[in-house]
């Protein structure tokens, strides 16, 4: 298997990686569009700070447990065409959101626009694991860390000069037709990969990995890692625009530079984890430390923009959080594919994130609550201990980085 994937990196692979990266960015920008509509989705359908958490949270109540079907699904049957059919299903969803009446419209919409979009991780991580080896590992892990970010980062550049033109309802309808039209090419590419390169490898028995700590410890680490990025994505320009002042135009600014700094220092953290690996040196501990170390950033820059007394400091320290969450988004899947291997990643993956998204179920609602009761500093505090304790666990708890036996 090593063999093919190194013949087929220099195909038609960088194309599936750069499609692969694609696909996240819709997803990312679909998913995170709630964020940036909520100043004036909130008081145009009468959302409170919680109600708003529970449509925010509605995504991953659904988004999170069905991985641990899904991964399943991508390691038995065709990878590609389960990423094709969730692609058209959460373009459904999104467009259609720009139709809603009220919440509970939103809400169910918010459900089955997870069930799309939960099919992406377990599917890239299946699909970067059978053609890319290990030594393009973080590269190919680096430009899906980039689309994460690039995500955001147009969903509020663009969505928020839609949202001041023309309201939030377009900005829904356009990022829906747009994800739709991925689908295209995708399919174009995935004809164009040799027949012997899509064939599932023999199936093996789920159970194998579910009695392991190392994929627990990595669901775990997971959790932590998304705690204060989904708080970023939900919370930040609404707290931006009713707490700091800010107009529609210059949120949208100030977001978007975090996220830009974010896909910028993924693409370099996983350029660097490459040349440390053809070094010779151990892969595993360049990706541990980057997880530690990026989760301690990450979350003395979310007190601290809380903390932060002008708008210049409040950018800066949301580009350091956006540069350390590129460390962490780069190296979770990267560090999940290396404990599972070709074999069971997607099954792997599917469960890790399943527990790692337990933060978007209860967070944004724990952050909604504490918000309405006490003000956004609570909230702030929160996130900022749960994502720095993370540096702890990534250094101290997870087991020694290598792939898992299944035989």
């Amino acid at each position: 298997m090593a063999t093919l994937a190194r013949k087929q990196a220099t195909g038609a692979v960088p194309a599936l990686v750069l499609m692969l990266g694609a696909s996240v960015t819709f997803n990312y920008i679909d998913r995170s569009a709630i964020g940036v509509a909520a100043p004036l989705m909130t008081a145009d359908l009468g959302l409170s700070a919680t109600r708003f958490g529970l449509a925010v949270a509605a995504f991953y109540w659904i988004y999170a447990p069905i991985q641990l079907f899904l991964g399943r699904l991508c390691d038995r049957f065709s990878v590609y065409r389960l990423l094709a059919l969730g692609t058209l299903l959460w373009s459904v969803c999104t467009l259609l959101m720009g139709f809603v009446a009220g919440f509970l419209s939103l809400f169910l919409l918010r459900l089955i626009l997870g069930v799309g979009e939960s099919i992406f991780f377990p599917g890239s991580s299946k699909i970067i694991c059978r053609h890319v080896p290990p030594e393009r590992r973080g590269v190919a892990n680096g430009v899906i860390a980039v689309a994460l970010a690039l995500g955001p980062a147009l969903g509020t550049l663009v969505g928020g000069s839609l949202l001041a033109a023309f309201g939030w309802r377009s900005m829904f309808i356009v990022f829906g037709i747009a994800s739709g039209l991925w689908l295209l090419p995708w399919q174009l590419i995935v004809r164009s990969l040799p027949a012997d390169s899509i064939v599932n490898e023999a199936a093996f028995p789920a159970g194998r990995i579910l009695g392991r700590w190392s994929l627990w410890a990595m669901g775990i680490g997971h959790a932590l890692s998304n705690y204060g990025f989904y708080f970023v994505v939900a919370f930040m320009p609404l707290y931006l625009v009713k707490q700091r002042g800010l107009t529609i135009i210059e949120m949208t600014m100030v977001t978007t530079a975090g996220f830009a700094a974010q896909a910028v220092a993924a693409l370099a953290w996983g350029t660097i984890s490459d040349r440390w690996t053809r070094s010779g040196r151990s892969e595993a501990t360049i990706r541990r430390w980057m997880l530690s170390g990026g989760q301690l950033a990450a979350g003395i820059a979310i007190i601290g923009i809380f903390l932060a007394h002008d708008i210049v400091t409040v950018t800066i320290l949301l580009c350091v959080a956006g540069a350390a969450t590129g460390a962490l988004s780069l190296n979770l899947y990267a560090v999940g594919q290396m404990f599972a291997g070709p074999r069971c990643s997607g099954t792997w993956v599917g469960i890790q994130n399943a527990v790692g998204n337990i933060s978007g179920i209860v967070g944004p609602v724990i952050s909604g609550i504490i918000i309405d009761r006490a003000g956004y500093g609570g909230a702030f505090a929160l996130t900022a201990a749960v994502t720095a304790f993370g540096a702890i666990w990534w250094a101290a708890v997870l087991p020694r980085i290598e792939q898992v036996a299944l035989d």
